[in-house]
Parts: C-alpha cells; sequence; structure tokens
C-alpha cells in the first residue's frame, strides 16, 4: 500500500521535504548560525552531525524520564528534540546543497524492495530483530 503512495507522491514529496530543507537552512543563516562559517572547512560538517546526535540524545532523555519540553510544555520532549534534529538536519543539507527528499523519498522506495526489511525474513534465525 504504501509503496505505491510513495510512487505516486515521489515528486511531490521531494519538493515538499527540500522546501522544508530550504526553510530551515533560511532562518539558521537568517538568525546568524552561518555567519563567517564554510561548509567546506574540515571540522564544520562533523561539529554539524554532532548537534544532530546531541538532539537525538536530548529525545532518548526526554523519553527515558517521560519528560514534556522546557519551551513547548505541552510537547513531549521526545516530540520537541526530534524535531530538533530534523531541523539541525535540513539545515545541514540546506548549506551542503543536498537533494534531501529526493534522497529520503528515493531510499524509501529503495527499502520497499529490501529482503532484509521483509517481516518474514526478519523473523528468521539471524534475521534483523530491529
Amino acid at each position: 500500500m504504501y509503496k505505491e503512495i510513495l510512487e505516486k507522491v515521489h515528486e511531490s514529496g521531494a519538493e515538499q521535504i527540500n522546501g522544508a530543507v530550504e526553510l530551515c537552512h533560511g532562518l539558521a543563516r537568517e538568525s546568524g548560525w552561518w555567519d563567517g562559517v564554510d561548509v567546506n572547512a574540515p571540522f564544520v560538517i562533523p561539529a554539524k552531525l554532532c548537534l544532530v546526535h546531541s538532539e537525538i540524545s536530548e529525545a532518548m532523555e526526554g523519553a527515558r524520564k517521560d519528560l514534556f519540553d522546557d519551551h513547548l510544555p505541552h510537547r513531549k520532549m521526545i516530540e520537541v528534540e526530534l524535531a530538533d534534529a530534523m531541523i539541525r538536519i535540513m539545515d545541514l543539507a540546506g548549506a551542503m546543497q543536498l537533494d534531501l527528499g529526493g534522497a529520503m523519498v528515493e531510499k524509501l522506495l529503495y527499502n520497499t524492495q529490501r529482503s532484509d526489511h521483509k517481516v518474514d525474513n526478519r523473523a528468521k534465525n539471524n534475521g534483523k530483530k530491529f
């Protein structure tokens, strides 16, 4: 079912994701986070990836303690920190001029064909349990 949906929305889905990439990176630039930063400098990409990792760690801590977010107290911390991780990923993709939307949709389509992503194969001995 979802494969057919993916095939139908391939182009529009990629465009929507890339629109979010443009928005996240544009807001980060507008806020000065990229002032004087050369994305091609040796440690910029590793530092930005570590910031993504820190958001994921914060999401895990929120889930572990079942916390609500400090800044958006009506939302669970895991939800807000996962949003932060996505914002950071999209910002970096924008800075690197990556086609994140196209890659995401293509990867989702590819995963529908993977034998190691099929329920029966995962249940087999030495199958992916998680």
